[in-house]
């Protein structure tokens, strides 16, 4: 009785494991313009302004609901309460993905701050910001599946030649307005993953405007460590981030194709994505390691702030030849 007992204990134990193992594994990359193409052959229209960037949304969306092992966030069962990395990735990819819905709602879809919201996406931006861990009535999926209805319906409407009303505007001040928000997320991203190893940093909080205040007072030099337990979450909400941004970029580099040949900017948008691909490269190593600067043992968080940070840099760089160019 006790070895038919501890036998199929095992082989619980080892069917958790393999699932552990196969939802844990990260989505591919996709083509965002072939996604865009073969939507568009679909609904048998071209692919219009705006509609590479929409559908790249609502692709990276689908993809975090349906990917091996669907949506582990709000998971409360076993074995999916017991991972972390895979969820940390969701929540990545889902802040950009919620910064880029916010930005299509009153930027790209509007030609002036007087002009009307997007009916369409005054439904999808809202659903996406349900917390990403609700479980009970409304689960976080079944409002990410009324957002991706709702992106649906904007991006059939924008390639709807019998109405106008949809609109997607490319232009400098948009895409900069966007990036904007990029730059702050990434730049966060950096320094949660640079205090990997704990650092002392100089409090800049409010350099360069001597009128400057703040609500309390706060000390000159400060102690910034990420925690041991968080270490792996942080490298992969990064790792979530870069993958959602790495395609909306390559989508933005469509539909806003003249705007950037006009400020001369391909390049340097290229170079951005170049820098978030390698955030994506194949972690060998079993977990994530934490080694000092110039230890014997590798850092991964350091190695992935690298990349942001030099992404980072790119897209202030963009973002001022967008404004100057």
């Amino acid at each position: 009785m006790y070895k038919w007992a501890s036998a199929t204990a095992g082989v619980i134990v080892l069917i958790m494991f393999v699932l552990a193992q196969y939802w844990s594994m990260m989505p591919d990359k996709f083509d965002v313009e072939q996604k865009a193409v073969t939507a568009a052959q679909q609904l048998n229209v071209a692919p219009v302004t705006g509609f590479t960037t929409t559908n790249t949304l609502i692709e990276v969306t689908d993809t975090l609901l349906n990917k091996s092992g669907g949506y582990l966030s709000n998971d409360i069962m076993p074995p999916s309460i017991m991972l972390d990395n895979m969820p940390a990735f969701e929540f990545g990819a889902l802040e950009m993905s919620r910064d880029l819905a916010l930005t299509l709602r009153k930027d790209f879809s509007r030609s002036q701050s007087q002009s009307l919201e997007n009916p369409y996406l005054k439904i999808a931006q809202p659903q996406l910001n349900i917390d990403h861990k609700s479980w009970a009535w409304p689960s976080a999926e079944s409002e990410y599946e009324k957002a991706i209805e709702a992106l649906i319906k904007y991006r059939n409407s924008l390639a709807d030649n019998q109405q106008n009303e949809a609109q997607f505007y490319a232009r400098a001040d948009n895409l900069k307005d966007w990036l904007n928000e990029v730059e702050k997320r990434l730049g966060s991203l950096s320094q949660r993953l640079s205090a990997s190893v704990g650092q002392e940093r100089v409090n800049t909080d409010l350099a360069g405007d001597e009128a400057a205040s703040q609500s309390t007072r706060s000390p000159s030099t400060l102690q910034v460590k990420t925690s041991w337990w968080q270490i792996d979450d942080v490298f992969y909400e990064a790792r979530g981030a870069s993958w959602a941004l790495l395609h909306f970029l390559k989508a933005v580099e469509i539909d806003f194709a003249g705007t950037l040949q006009k400020k001369n900017a391909q390049m340097s948008l290229k170079q951005i994505i170049r820098e978030l691909e390698a955030t994506q490269e194949t972690v060998w190593s079993p977990m994530i390691l934490n080694g000092s600067g110039f230890g014997m043992l590798a850092n991964h968080s350091l190695v992935m702030a690298n990349y942001i940070s030099r992404a980072n840099a790119a897209i202030i760089d963009l973002n001022k030849l967008l404004t100057q160019g």
